[in-house]
């Protein structure tokens, strides 16, 4: 830390320095010609440019040195003496350190070893920097810093901000893919009366003009569907939810969720988009179905694998959850939490959690969920003991969920009430989601894909963490 300081005092003295010679150490606006990417791969020389970025690498012979400088496209080398220099480059040039952001101009050319290179006539000051770079910071032990100085992570390793432009092209191809296919992008309350749409618990907050608390939205499935009974069709948000829970590599408090709704589809043809989407993106992202994770090749080339919720447990366990055995004390010998398990299918959720989620790493769709596990579903004609409903599962996680959607106001609110239970003070039943039903709303599909999860799939990362760009951490010390 003494040594860094030291470094710092240093720095502060070549701003000083330029100061008082009337050079602002913190330019303004700055032309470029070309980005340093598209120079590169298009190189010619004797070609005047103008290029910006962080100085990333200093070679000095003395009044000459070469700078490597990158920008978000790429890096180049760059050759500068101070006697070519104005006299405010030249204050410049004697001044420059690592991580410095620098405009400069001149002419390309190319070393006796071939290297592209810029031969600068013009060299200006955009931004100095006050604190050095890090020498090792890919290999910190520490990886909470590198998490929460995302800003030097993203400056220092190139495959984490490769990362970042991966999830941005993902979604931009998840909503030009939806847009096609006739579905319209809307927004629902981030702050809601009531915290509902699935189950979990809530940020609290207080709205202190209307004096009311008020929840960050756990999810936005019920907003969704009231835009279907007052006759959108086919609707889709890529929001922010909030659940004021755990942290994990799978879990972070604030996360990105997309929800789709079609009227008059079901779960069936949620299953069908889902594999059309996630497929389709393979192709547009990388050119392929088949992905690289750490251990395997995962082929996402339709169609995917179906399996029904107990046939999986009896699969990968063996055990049935409906042939009446003691099912606390399974999932007590097998080291399960169910202390807030009521039911046996809650048991039976968590028994597949643990032994069956990691085997699903190809594609697998998992149906006929418990219709008790599923207060927003219709259950499954024939089997009322079930539900209409999915989730698909791809590398051990769950990636989606989905469901024929209930429309029966009656029974949607003795739904809503059985699932309260007990708790029903603490637990309020959203009056005005059942009013909504009771206008009418149309059989439809509804599907939820989590966003962060799915960058994961395609990124291969371990952590949801190293898909956020500013994940949930403790305060530092």
């Amino acid at each position: 830390m003494e040594e860094i300081n030291d470094l710092i005092k240093q720095r502060i003295k070549k701003l000083e320095s330029l100061k008082s010679r009337g050079i602002e150490p913190y330019g303004g606006k700055f032309e470029k010609s070309v980005n340093i990417g598209d120079l590169v791969q298009n190189f010619e020389e004797g070609k005047e440019v103008s290029l910006a970025g962080r100085i990333m690498a200093i070679r000095s012979h003395g009044k000459s040195c070469f700078i490597d400088v990158k920008d978000p496209t790429g890096k180049i080398q760059n050759y500068v003496k101070s006697a070519e220099l104005k006299e405010d480059g030249a204050a410049v040039f004697e001044n420059l350190d690592i991580g410095d952001i620098i405009g400069l101009k001149g002419k390309t050319f190319k070393t006796r070893t071939g290297e592209p290179t810029v031969h600068i006539s013009e060299l200006l000051i955009l931004s100095k920097a006050i604190r050095p770079l890090p020498e090792k910071w890919h290999g910190l032990k520490d990886i909470e810093t590198r998490y929460r100085q995302r800003y030097v992570d993203l400056i220092v390793n190139k495959e984490v901000k490769d990362v970042f432009e991966l999830r941005s092209r993902m979604i931009s191809r998840i909503r030009a893919f939806l847009d096609e296919k006739g579905f319209l992008e809307v927004e629902t309350p981030m702050m809601q009366p009531l915290a509902g749409g699935a189950t979990a618990k809530p940020f609290k907050t207080h709205h202190e003009a209307l004096g009311i608390d008020l929840y960050l939205r756990i999810a936005p499935e019920l907003y969704l569907k009231r835009l279907l009974v007052g006759g959108f069709e086919k609707v889709y948000e890529i929001n922010r939810n909030f659940r004021n829970e755990g942290l994990s590599p799978r879990h972070n408090p604030e996360f990105t969720m997309m929800e789709i709704y079609a009227a008059y589809a079901n779960y069936e043809d949620m299953m069908d988009l889902t594999q059309d989407l996630i497929s389709d993106l393979a192709q547009r992202l990388f050119g392929k179905y088949v992905i690289a994770r750490a251990d395997a090749q995962i082929d996402l080339s339709p169609p995917w694998e179906r399996m029904p919720f107990r046939e999986a447990i009896i699969k990968y366990s063996g055990i049935d959850y409906r042939a009446g055995k003691d099912l606390k004390k399974v999932a007590k010998d097998m080291g399960l939490d169910i202390k807030d398990a009521r039911l046996d299918e809650e048991i039976a959720n968590k028994i597949f959690e643990k032994t069956v989620e990691p085997k699903l790493t190809k594609p697998t769709f998992i149906t006929d969920y418990p219709s008790r596990l599923c207060p927003l579903s219709k259950r499954k004609p024939g089997a009322p003991d079930l539900a209409e409903r999915f989730e698909l599962f791809i590398g051990g996680q769950e990636l989606a969920n989905a469901y024929s959607e209930l429309n029966d106001p009656l029974e949607q609110k003795a739904r809503f009430e059985e699932q309260a239970g007990a708790d029903s003070a603490a637990k309020a039943i959203d009056d005005d989601f059942v009013r909504a039903l009771e206008y009418g709303m149309p059989p439809a599909g509804g599907l939820g894909i989590g966003i962060d999860r799915l960058v994961m799939l395609f990124a291969n990362c371990d952590s949801i963490k190293d898909v956020i760009l500013f994940p949930q951490l403790k305060p530092e010390q």
